[in-house]
This record gives structure tokens, sequence and C-alpha cells, in this order.
């Protein structure tokens, strides 16, 4: 496989003078001490660039997020808005996320650090996607483990790490600590699921959620399409709204003369259990096809939070309540099953699954994840609950040529300890999502967390690559993952995973902080 790097940065000068301004507090002290550092930075797409000392952790932190938000300009119009909201720069939301707390908060615990803060918009950090290569050789595998073996060795990351880093132009593994240790992934089995997904239905998939009438009845039935991210709320940020889906079937009911129904609402798009293994738990709310605002019981969009009882119940009597505003009595609704002969009403759709997936990814968002993966059950014939979900998962990634030995998919979010993944195949989901002949899968890339700006990587790396790393974070208790791309100092794209196993559940912090410095320290070493 080959795939096309880093084009030159100096293309991007205007867009990374206007994205550095909107950082310049963040950098002003830094600058003075890595002006050399930076001087090389500015040269690293010539050729024959002479070689210098590799800068410390410490040192690396100006340059790198100078160097971030270079290759961040240089794709932000190729690659388009993240989410929704259709924001292309980061500078913007950064300063709201500043001011609300947010992320996933899987397990931590007791006198852990502050939740991560929710995700701003942000174009992609890491291209290595298009243009012609001008930069070096990828790093030598004995050097870079003469950088990463010992920091692996951290008490924080328990007795049996595991690592694996490959050059993603060639597919080639330059460094392995035990790549092959099939360990619990944690959420970063959410890059699974988001490959399978993209596999299996395209990126511009979408969910629907309809309202049919029964003949002869006037049963309303409101039919769960696996809608996610379907909300209730005045503002949409582009979902799909249960306000619009109302005014829609209302109007529908007036044409017909119909003021009065009975509502009923259908599930019957998932089969098996609702309830994750888990139990009742802030992260997810139970896995229904109908839900609005991910049954939330107050204003959040992500994180953890108290769910309602009865998702589809819950939105049920929503949209009925809407439909009285515009003059169309209900029942209280119920349960039931639309039938081949009901007439559509109106009907509403979700954002692509191009957007779904990179929202689930950013924010870590149990809720898609859950949703995605029954979706690709539903996409490729397998039963549409956690075990025909899983096998679907793996199915898709099976037929992409990807290493599963040892792999298991309980769920699709990754709260499920019985999940197991590999360091090899989580390199080799990045390195498959950005190869060039599947243009599908690069969601699964640019949906990454961007270090020190975005998702669940946005309060960390204060001290190390911010800008450059882009990683799917994993948590659980006594359970840590970090998977995703960077660029090294010479600019070649590599992807990474490091996985911790039996890690103290007391010191969370600690572990996050190892892991970190591990990717700082391969972003920060040529190796050559």
């Amino acid at each position: 496989m080959v795939v096309p790097e880093l084009r030159p940065w100096r293309a991007a000068r205007p867009h990374v003078v206007r994205l550095a301004d909107a950082v310049r507090p963040r950098l002003a002290r830094a600058a003075a001490a890595t002006k050399p550092q930076l001087a090389r930075l500015a040269r690293a797409g010539k050729p024959q660039v002479a070689r210098v000392t590799r800068p410390k952790t410490w040192q690396y932190t100006a340059g790198a997020a100078t160097a971030g938000l270079a290759l961040a300009a240089g794709v932000v119009t190729a690659a388009g808005p993240w989410d929704y909201s259709g924001q292309r720069t980061a500078e913007r939301d950064r300063a709201v996320a500043l001011d609300r707390p947010g992320g996933t908060d899987h397990g931590s615990a007791p006198g852990a650090p502050g939740r991560p803060r929710p995700a701003p918009s942000a174009g992609p950090v890491l291209t290595g996607l298009g243009g012609v290569s001008t930069v070096k050789s990828a790093p030598n595998g004995k050097a870079l483990a003469g950088v990463l073996t010992p920091l692996l060795k951290d008490p924080a990351l328990g007795p049996r790490p595991a690592a694996a880093v490959i050059d993603v132009t060639t597919g080639r593994r330059l460094y392995g600590k035990s790549p092959d240790a099939a360990l619990t992934p944690a959420s970063t089995t959410k890059i699974a699921t988001a490959v399978a997904a993209l596999s299996a239905m395209g990126p511009d998939h979408r969910l629907t959620t309809r309202a049919a009438l029964e003949p002869d009845t006037r049963e309303v039935v409101l039919v769960g399409g696996g809608d996610p991210t379907l909300t209730a709320r005045e503002s949409t940020g582009g979902a799909a709204s249960l306000r619009t889906l109302a005014a829609g079937t209302a109007a529908a009911l007036a044409e017909r003369g119909v003021r009065e129904v009975t509502l009923s609402y259908d599930t019957t798009l998932y089969a098996g259990d609702e309830m994750h293994p888990i139990g009742v738990d802030g992260n997810l709310a139970l896995v229904s096809p109908l839900m609005a605002d991910e049954g939330r019981t107050n204003d959040s969009t992500r994180g953890p939070a108290e769910r309602v009882p009865d998702p589809a119940a819950d939105a049920a009597r929503r949209f009925g309540d809407f439909l009285k505003t515009y003059g169309i009595r209900t029942t209280a609704p119920g349960p039931s099953k639309a039938t081949t002969r009901a007439k559509t009403l109106a009907a509403v759709s979700s954002p692509p699954l191009s957007a779904l997936v990179e929202r689930m990814l950013t924010n870590s968002d149990n809720d898609i994840a859950e949703a995605l993966a029954r979706q690709t059950a539903i996409a490729t014939g397998h039963p549409a609950d956690f075990a025909g979900a899983g096998t679907a998962v793996g199915s898709r990634l099976r037929k992409l040529g990807l290493p599963l030995n040892g792999a298991a998919f309980k769920d699709g979010s990754g709260l499920n300890r019985a999940d197991r993944m590999t360091p090899d195949l989580l390199t080799a989901l990045l390195a498959k999502a950005a190869d060039p002949s599947h243009p599908e899968l690069r969601p699964a890339l640019t949906g990454l967390p961007v270090a020190g700006f975005t998702g669940t990587l946005t309060s960390r790396y204060t001290d190390g690559a911010a800008g450059v790393v882009r990683a799917k974070t994993g948590t659980l208790s006594g359970v840590h993952a970090l998977a995703g791309t960077l660029v090294d100092e010479d600019g070649r794209l590599l992807a990474f995973a490091f996985m911790a196993a039996d890690t103290d559940p007391g010191r969370p912090a600690a572990t996050q902080q190892a892991l970190d410095r591990i990717a700082s320290e391969l972003a920060a070493c040529g190796c050559r």
C-alpha cells in the first residue's frame, strides 16, 4: 500500500497566520525558548534538510502546535467540517469549549481529574493523504525502540503494556511490543465500529425516522430508524428534528381532515436486549432505534448524564406534545408495529454517516457507537442485537483483510470489558482508513480528537505534542489505550496504538500522562 503524504506546509501560510493568532496566548511564553526548533519546522518540507538535535518534550510543545496548525490549514478546505455545525476552524469553538464540561467518563476512579471538555469543530490536522511526499524515509526501528521501550516500562502502564507503530505510507510495522496481544481496548473499539459501519453503508448513508398512518384506523405510528442524534430541542445543530417531523405529520393529517389519532411507536428495527451488559449507566441510554437527545434528562449533548428509563416512550410522548401544538389530539403513546399498508406522512433524516462517525469518535459517544454497530448488523443481514452487531463488525473488518487474531467485539462502544483488540489491529484499521483506495473510510481518521484542541484530548497534551497527535482514547477502570496518527519531526505520517491493562485504578491520570508522553516522544523523534 502506498499512501502519498504531506504536501509542503508553506502553501497553507495565510491560513496558518490566522490560526496561530487564535492560540497566540498559549504559545507566547514557549515561542522564545523554541525559536531554533520553529525554524527547523519551517524548513521541514525542503529535501536535504540538515539534522538538528531532537528537542525535549517540553521544548517541543510550541513547535508541534505550530506545525499542527499549519497542517490543519492545508487540508481544511478539502476535508470540510467535522460535524453538523459547519465550522472549519478550531479557534472559534475552542473558546466555547473552555466554558463547558463534557466528554465521556468510562468509570473513572474517585479523585480522578475533571472530565474532558466538549469537542469543538476543526479541520483535520494530519493530512498524509494527498500530494507527493517530499519527506524523509520512515524512522529506523532500532532507533524507535531506543526511545519507546524505556517509556513503556513506566509502572503507571501496568505489568504488560502493548504497542505498535507503523509507517502509514508503506503499512510496515516500525516498532512493536507484544503487538499481537489481545487486550481490552475500551473506547478505541469505536475505531473498529467506525470502519465497519463506513465499509458496510458508506459515508453518505442517513438514518430515517418517520411517522406513518395505518389506513382505516387513524393510528399514527412513530417508526424508529435508529438515528441516535434525533433531537426534540428547538436548536438542532443540524440533527434531524422531532419538531419538524411533527409539523410535517400534522400538515399531512390536516390535508386528510384528521384531527384526532391513536399514537403508537415502533422499535422493532432492533432485536435483543436494550440494556448494555454494564447495566444502568450515565454513559449511555438503552439501545433503542427510537430516542430523542439520547434520552438525556438535562441539556447536555455529550458526556455522562442521567437518562430516561424508556427512550422510545419518551420520544413518542414528546412527539405527541408537538402534534398537539398543531391542533392534533392524540392518545397516550404505546408500543406497536407499523404494517406494510401504513402510509408515510412525514420523515426526517440524520446527518450523513460520515458526520455521525466523526461525532462518535471526537466525543467518544457511546450511544452513537451502539447505534452504528446495530446499523452495520442490519446492513449486512445479521440480527440487530449485541451479538449480531459484534459478528457484523468482525465480518466487515475481515473482508477488508485486517488482522483479527484474538479480536472479539461484544459491543460497539467499548464499554464491555470482554471486547478484545490488538495493537496490530488498531494500527491496521488506521492505515486502512488512510488508504486512497478506501476513501469511504476517511471519516475514521478525520473524527479522531486533536491533542490539546478537540474532544477527549482537549485537556491533554498541555506539555506535549498539542496539535500534532490525533488519537482515540480508551479508558475503563484499570484499562487505558491510545490509538491514532501523528507526524514525526521529519514530516512522516505514523499510526500508533498503545494499550495498558491491569493499571492502578486509583491513578488514572498517571497512566494517561504516561501514554501522552510516549506519543509526544514519538512525534519528536526522527529516529533515523
